[in-house]
Parts: C-alpha cells; structure tokens; sequence
C-alpha cells in the first residue's frame, strides 16, 4: 500500500465506533477496520463503554431514548481525536443528527456539534482523512458495489470505496445499475412497509445478478444483511461481504448470511 510518508493521522488517536450489526452479526468486519486504520498510521481503541448508536430509537420517533443514547455516545468518544465507524448509517447519525437531536441542551448541544465534526464512514475518512489511495490487498474475481443511502446522501461516500477497490489486485469492478437506489432496508422502513421493502430488495438483487458480479460489496451492514438473505432465498449465487473485508484482504471470510458452523 502506498500512503504518505508521514500520514496526516499518523499517532492521532481514533476511537471506532464497532456498530450494533457489526459487533452482533459481522465480528470480522471491526477486524478489518481495525487492520486498515493501523496500515494509515492510526493508533486505534475500542471503547467498552459504546452502545448502539440510538438510531432505531430516533426513526422511530423515541426522542427521548434517543438523546439518552446520544449522550452515553458523546461521553464514550470525546478523548478521541476521531470516531470512525465501519457503517455510513451510524456515521451518519452522529455526524448529521446528534447536534439537532440534543439542541434544546446547550451544554450537550455543543458537545455534539464537536463530537459530530470528528466522526466518519471508515472508507471515506481512510481517503480523505489519512490519504489512503491504494491498499496491498488482491482478488481473483469480479465484485459490483452497492451505495448504502446514509453514507452517499449524508456524507458523500461515493468515488472513495470505488477508488480503493480499484487498487486491489486482480479484482475486476463492475458498476452496478441503480447503485444509489435503496435496498429496501432503511431501518425501520423494512418492518413497517414489508412489502414495499420486498419489492425494493427484488430490484435490487435483480440488478445485481445482471452484472454477473461474483460478490455484492456496500458498506453497511444492514443493507448487507438485507440483500444476503434476499439473494439466498432467491437461490442466486452472488455472495455479500462488507467492502472493508475486501481492502483488507479478509475475502475469505464465509460471506454474510452463510450459515454458522
């Protein structure tokens, strides 16, 4: 991998921010944010004090719950220089809620203002932070990624994972059609519109089986966890894996929605 000789991060402090999907379905994919992050120079911690990061209850409409959550969060991550989480929607939500949701707090208001300037998508902070532009990793196969909507819409994660998936050795990347449309997932959107998510998902995979990819790459792992299982229950042989598993050379892991062993 090729990076600055003194990356911009190098000795800062990042705390990551593992994810509720992450930590519960997807252990490997922390691994991998773990290896990328020490590879651009960062000195990396995993606070035990980190919970979910309130989403479920702020789309629901649980402001309270979801301010209480918000501020354990703040708490956990303030010593860090950065929060970076392997997921746009977590990112996101700290980044681009937290200081509306605890407005009506100042002291906490502020808190999140600050904490929210320092939080990041992995892949969009290891480009545009650390300066990142290659990884060591390779792959003998053909891959299409899928935009998840709260990394592209709320923190313009878009030409980073593109641009490291290009560096991998021997993979070939093949632009899937309607990358930005969502999945279906959305949170809550799938357990209250089931049908609606249903007929989101079958596009979706459709689309996906048309690029005659081999694996579907995408950065949260809700989208993930959504078009596995639709593409399992479809019979497609198209596997999903977290694309920081494939920057980090981690691609041997079972892909997601395969059964334990």
């Amino acid at each position: 991998m090729s990076s600055p000789e003194s990356p911009p991060t190098a000795g800062h402090r990042v705390g990551l921010f593992v994810t509720c999907l992450v930590d519960l379905y997807r252990p490997s994919v922390g691994f991998a944010a773990v290896k990328l992050l020490e590879q651009a120079g960062c000195k990396v911690e995993v606070p035990a004090a980190q919970t979910c990061c309130g989403q479920p209850a702020y789309n629901s409409g649980d402001r309270a719950d979801a301010q209480k959550i918000a501020r354990q969060v703040i708490a956990a991550f303030e010593p860090f220089d950065y929060v970076v989480a392997p997921s746009g929607s977590c990112a996101g939500m700290i980044h681009a809620h937290y200081p509306a949701l605890l407005s009506d707090d100042p002291a906490w208001r502020e808190r999140a203002q600050q904490l929210a300037a320092r939080t990041h998508e992995l892949i969009s902070f290891l480009v545009d932070v650390c300066g990142m532009t290659r990884v060591a990793a390779s792959f003998a196969g053909k891959v299409t990624y899928h935009d998840s909507c709260s990394g592209l819409r709320e923190l313009g994660v878009k030409s980073q994972p593109r641009q490291l998936l290009d560096s991998v050795a021997g993979l070939k990347r093949t632009e899937l059609p309607g990358a930005e449309i969502c999945c279906g997932f959305g949170g809550t959107f799938c357990v209250k519109y089931p049908e609606i998510s249903d007929q989101m998902v079958r596009e979706k995979t459709a689309a996906i089986a048309a690029t005659g990819a081999d694996i579907v790459l995408a950065g949260d792992m809700g989208c993930l966890l959504n078009i596995a299982g639709k593409l399992t229950r479809e019979g497609r042989p198209v596997a999903a894996r977290h694309v920081a598993e494939m920057l980090a050379g981690l691609d041997e892991t079972p892909p997601i929605g395969a059964p334990r062993r």
